[in-house]
């Protein structure tokens, strides 16, 4: 990380497509092998996350190339305003770099500039980015369920 040159910043639908490559290599990859081969379903979950009005994602570009991305909302919440991620990832190649640490720093500082006072996200325990985020400092919530019902 030494001598790469990161650029930090906000992104919007502007970049969905950059944000598109990035998504796709990582989650279409192991551990996660999402089947995201519908293009139209993509675009429309990438707008979801980024083109809403409480819609806030951010972009780390490593030599002017996307290398990590976080999308989200802002949660206006009885305990705080919250940014809620509902993805975050770090270009495969790059992973295990300190990058995905150096961009959630990044993250936080930007955040807390807002008055945002607390990040929530959900991961699964059995992929490498549980122990990513307890490492940085998450706590998994005790009791808390997530449920879902296919229809």
């Amino acid at each position: 990380m030494e001598n790469t040159m990161y650029e930090f910043r906000k992104l919007g639908t502007e970049q969905k497509d950059i944000i598109k490559e990035l998504f796709t290599d990582v989650f279409m990859a192991e551990p996660w092998n999402d089947d995201w081969s519908d293009n139209k379903q993509l675009d429309m979950y990438l707008f979801d996350l980024t083109g809403q009005n409480n819609s806030l994602t951010y972009g780390l570009f490593e030599n002017g190339r996307l290398t990590g991305v976080a999308m989200g909302h802002i949660k206006h919440w009885y305990t705080g305003t919250e940014y809620y991620i509902e993805e975050l990832c770090i270009r495969r190649t790059e992973q295990g770099k300190g990058i995905g640490t150096y961009f959630l720093n990044e993250i936080e500082k930007a955040i807390k500039e807002q008055g945002i006072v607390q990040i929530f996200l959900q991961t699964e325990s059995n992929v490498p980015a549980y122990s990513f985020y307890r490492k940085n400092g998450f706590c998994e919530l005790k009791g808390h369920v997530s449920f879902a019902k296919k229809l």
